[in-house]
């Protein structure tokens, strides 16, 4: 077995096909980040591009920079852009609103599909994960309240239990792919055939995916999803979301925030709503075009790879730091909540430990920066355009460092961000 030391993370380095990408991105001096999970690092030219958007288009050309510049196709154009990153056709996907919002639109849509069945008075469940990101539970409660129509929700608490909740009362399979504590990653095409069967439709939060899974929506035969830009796609903070819609859906997606950019013809200014006949049906209001503008920066660094390369070396990232945490971290009270298993993992990796929050922090102040999830989990996001084996080595020894010293406030007060 090859020893693993700091030598050979640097060979690995060497060999590494997109280790020339990590110059694409500004990284502090001195900071091993690893939650690119969270919030992907800044692409050079993400500073010139937002001087462009504000000197030049708004600062010189003002109004007519909706259409001299392309303003108002933007939203379809960075869509289009992203597509193949998820496994979605041309004109199947726009870049809008937040993921919330965006969720609101496609459960409402998916409600409204399935209120047109035969078997509508008796399919009112969603089905999600307890552990599913807050705000999809969040969105889909507060949908099904104010509809008042007996909708409600089913959580489950394992993947195992799918096969059970999953019936012919089931509107709606609403799932994250990656989930966003554990880094567990569900068979989306296995899932989605599962739901299909009992004549229920399926969700996706990519959140966790785009930009660091192979994913491949139109093969899985999925029927909507979401997901941010501001994480593995490096669009920003708050970067504008995106919604897939294919387009045997298209036709029947409509949802209740029929905005002006949503309108068959915006500029007639008619008073009713016509709905648009393609995937900018999906759109509601004005853009934010400064924010809207950056993600190209980030979506253009992947034209210079594949996602299967990605893959690839997401997967040497996480074995490579699940094997030193738990050889060289061996003597601590750590827990792997993270699979082991390639096709079971995303591009993140957990652990618990009993001072999670105080040891995530006294890593932060040692320029190594994760992040903390409750409960009682440290969370490290490897993104592969960036973060380097060296970058993994020297993080596990830092952190090994800080156990072995106690070297952490255990009585330190909480950041409202953690």
């Amino acid at each position: 077995m090859t020893s693993i030391d700091q030598l050979y993370c640097k060979t690995l380095d060497q060999n590494d096909p997109l280790a020339a990408l990590r110059e694409e991105f500004n990284l502090p001096a001195g900071m091993i980040y690893l939650d690119g999970n969270s919030l992907g690092a800044q692409p050079k030219v993400a500073f010139q591009r937002a001087q462009q958007v504000i000197q030049e288009e708004w600062g010189n050309d003002l109004i007519k920079s909706w259409n001299k510049a392309g303003w108002f196709d933007l939203p379809s154009r960075l869509g289009n852009l992203l597509a193949p990153l998820i496994g979605a056709d041309a004109d199947e996907v726009v870049i809008t609103d937040s993921t919330s919002i965006n969720l609101f639109k496609a459960i409402a849509a998916v409600l409204n599909i399935q209120s047109k069945k035969a078997d509508a008075n008796t399919r009112k469940v969603i089905v999600t994960e307890r552990s599913n990101f807050p705000t999809d539970i969040y969105m889909a409660e507060g949908l099904t309240q104010w509809l008042d129509r007996g909708y409600r929700l089913h959580l489950i608490d394992s993947a195992e239990e799918l096969s059970k909740a999953i019936n012919q009362d089931t509107a709606l399979v609403m799932l994250t792919h990656v989930n966003y504590r554990s880094g567990a990653l569900h068979d989306m095409a296995a899932v989605t055939a599962m739901a299909h069967a009992h004549g229920a439709l399926c969700l996706w939060d990519l959140a966790h995916s785009a930009g660091a899974v192979e994913v491949n929506l139109q093969q899985a035969n999925a029927d909507f999803a979401v997901g941010c830009c501001y994480k593995y796609l490096n669009g920003g903070p708050g970067a504008p979301a995106f919604i897939w819609v294919p387009k045997r859906h298209q036709a029947d997606f409509h949802h209740p925030l029929t905005g002006w950019w949503g309108h068959a013809a915006p500029f007639a200014m008619l008073p009713s709503f016509t709905v648009t006949p393609d995937i900018r049906r999906a759109l509601c209001g004005t853009q934010p075009i400064v924010s809207l503008a950056m993600i190209e920066s980030g979506l253009q660094v992947f034209a210079k790879t594949s996602m299967a390369s990605v893959r690839q070396k997401s997967l040497a990232l996480t074995d490579l730091f699940i094997q030193l945490v738990e050889t060289r971290c061996a003597q601590h009270q750590l827990e792997l909540v993270t699979p082991r298993e390639h096709a079971q993992r995303g591009s993140h990796v957990s652990f618990t430990h009993q001072h999670a929050y105080a040891v995530i922090q006294a890593l932060i102040e040692r320029g190594v920066v994760g992040d903390y999830r409750e409960p009682g989990i440290m969370r490290f996001g490897f993104t592969p355009l960036y973060t380097s084996y060296t970058d993994v080595w020297i993080a596990v020894e830092i952190l090994r460092d800080i156990l072995d010293s106690r070297s952490y406030n255990t009585n330190i007060q909480r950041n409202a961000v953690t």
